[in-house]
């Protein structure tokens, strides 16, 4: 679409009715035909995915008119309104959001220097005004046409996504492709959300991989949703579709502060807080290798059993994810020991870490709930950099001020004992159930170990280390030696698990801590 000719001719009715045209225009985006063809892909057009995204009639449009500057290669004669994203803001729950939507009808969603500077302006007007920041992808990559400028429109996204980081909450959904140096914008953000089938995530695709590597992959096996949520770790939630996606992104908004300032959200509950679950009671089994279910254990202490699992595909060894203690929202870090035993190892490190960090940057609450065996062993895990990687659990976990309230139900043992929220870390108020072993490590490596010479030199090897691993299980795989020395403040049983949580979190909700003054920490990435 070319220059609205003759803008300033006319009457005041004329003029108005222009107006109305041009709006008319830049709401059709790159035509009916190529609406068409979107709707014919399964896919919703950028104004139709943020009229799902907000609340009714609260969508405020900026940079409407907004169209590209670049004559080359044809580019003069096609030109548009809103040039390829829709941007502003709305509400979600009664709350404002930034927004921007890439259209895909209009160039393919390819970015231009004025579409990067629309995206830019509004997370500038977040930043300045505290809004969390929601970013729906659906491009094609740089506008090749526009050359190293887009390029530079890119980089000033990456370097606002860096400045708001842990200002307000940045959150991505991947609506279509994302490619090249697009990536990297997502990646900054707080939480990725992928659509099965639609959407796809790759710094280079499936034509330059098989050219460089001569590997043959399609874009699904590349960079697909599942690929991104069971495999890389680089997105946080897939849905089945868009409708569910963005219905998800206004669920993660509920639980989350609009800022670095603000309390976290309260919402009204009918679930009481004394509310005791008697099943919690014998959900640990007697067999110490035995699994049981953490999200069982979570969901029951939570509001109405409310839980919103991040990265549920992804180092499932460890659970993070957001709920409600008394209305508040809270973040949850928990091992499961129906998956590795839930042992720490090099992903659920770094998944853990991130997500701790994100709640200490806007003043979440976390709860933990520790069953831990140790951190993985393994030649695979030490040359892949375990050390490196769980020094960034202990880091996140050590520079949190937020309240921090940590529940042991079982294992606590060695080094992890110490990482998960432990008293000597910080952790505010420390509980453990009758059912929890805190020691160096399990009774049975731990005989093998201090009694070695004995067991050899006994006339029954078997009945000796058996005693023996008794009698190390009976004084040390217990919570009441920590207890004794103010390690765990109380040994509670586990149907009392919500009321001591959430009387705690009303505890320290005013807490007051803070960490030496420094440009900041220098975290072991």
């Amino acid at each position: 679409m070319p220059a609205v000719p003759n803008a300033g001719v006319g009457t005041t009715a004329e003029k108005l009715a222009r107006l109305e045209a041009m709006r008319r225009q830049a709401r059709l985006g790159g035509g009916e035909r190529r609406i068409e063809q979107q709707h014919t892909r399964g896919k919703l057009t950028a104004r139709e995915r943020l009229d799902l995204l907000l609340d009714p009639d609260t969508f405020q449009e900026l940079d409407a008119l907004v169209m590209h500057r670049a004559t080359d290669f044809g580019l003069a004669e096609e030109r548009y309104l809103g040039d390829g994203v829709v941007t502003g803001w709305g509400r979600v729950d009664g709350r404002p959001v930034a927004v921007f939507s890439q259209d895909f009808t209009i160039f393919g969603g390819s970015l231009s220097e004025a579409y990067g500077e629309k995206i830019c302006k509004i997370m500038d007007l977040a930043t300045r005004t505290g809004m969390p920041i929601v970013g729906l992808n659906d491009s094609g990559g740089a506008r090749i046409q526009e050359g190293v400028v887009s390029l530079g429109a890119y980089a000033e996204i990456f370097l606002r996504n860096t400045l708001a980081s842990g200002v307000v909450p940045q959150i991505s959904a991947i609506m279509g492709p994302c490619a090249g140096g697009a990536v990297y914008s997502p990646a900054i953000t707080d939480f990725t959300f992928m659509v099965k089938g639609s959407s796809f995530m790759f710094v280079t695709g499936p034509d330059v991989v098989k050219t460089v590597t001569h590997e043959v992959v399609d874009f699904e096996q590349l960079g697909g949703a599942m690929v991104h949520n069971t495999t890389s770790g680089v997105a946080h939630f897939a849905t089945d579709d868009e409708v569910s996606c963005l219905q998800q992104v206004r669920r993660l908004l509920s639980f989350l502060p609009s800022n670095n300032v603000d309390e976290v959200p309260r919402l009204a509950t009918d679930d009481p807080p004394e509310r005791a679950d008697q099943a919690l009671d014998s959900i640990v089994p007697d067999e110490p290798t035995r699994a049981y279910d953490m999200q069982r254990v979570i969901r029951s202490v939570l509001d109405d059993g409310d839980f919103m699992e991040v990265m549920e595909h992804f180092a499932q060894n460890i659970v993070v994810g957001f709920g409600r203690l008394g209305g508040r929202s809270v973040g949850v870090v928990a091992q499961q020991p129906s998956a590795l035993a839930g042992v720490l190892d090099i992903n659920s490190s770094v998944k853990g870490a991130r997500f701790v960090r994100f709640c200490d940057c806007f003043n979440i609450p976390l709860v933990t709930f520790v069953d831990v065996p140790g951190f993985l062993p393994g030649v695979g895990q030490e040359h892949g950099g375990i050390i490196r990687h769980g020094a960034k659990l202990l880091y996140a976990y050590c520079e949190a001020t937020v309240p921090k309230l940590t529940v042991i139900t079982r294992k606590a043992y060695g080094g992890a004992y110490d990482v998960m929220s432990s008293k000597h870390i910080r952790g505010d108020v420390n509980y453990a159930w009758p059912t929890a072993e805190i020691a160096v490590m399990g009774p049975e490596g731990a005989v093998n170990v201090v009694f070695r010479d004995q067991i050899a030199k006994a006339d029954d090897v078997e009945a000796t280390r058996q005693r023996l691993t008794a009698e190390y299980r009976e004084r040390f795989a217990n919570p009441y030696a920590a207890a004794a020395r103010g390690y765990v403040d109380e040994v509670i049983l586990p149907r009392e698990t919500r009321r001591k949580l959430i009387a705690s979190l009303e505890l320290v909700r005013t807490k007051r801590d803070a960490n030496p003054p420094k440009k900041h920490g220098n975290i072991p990435l």
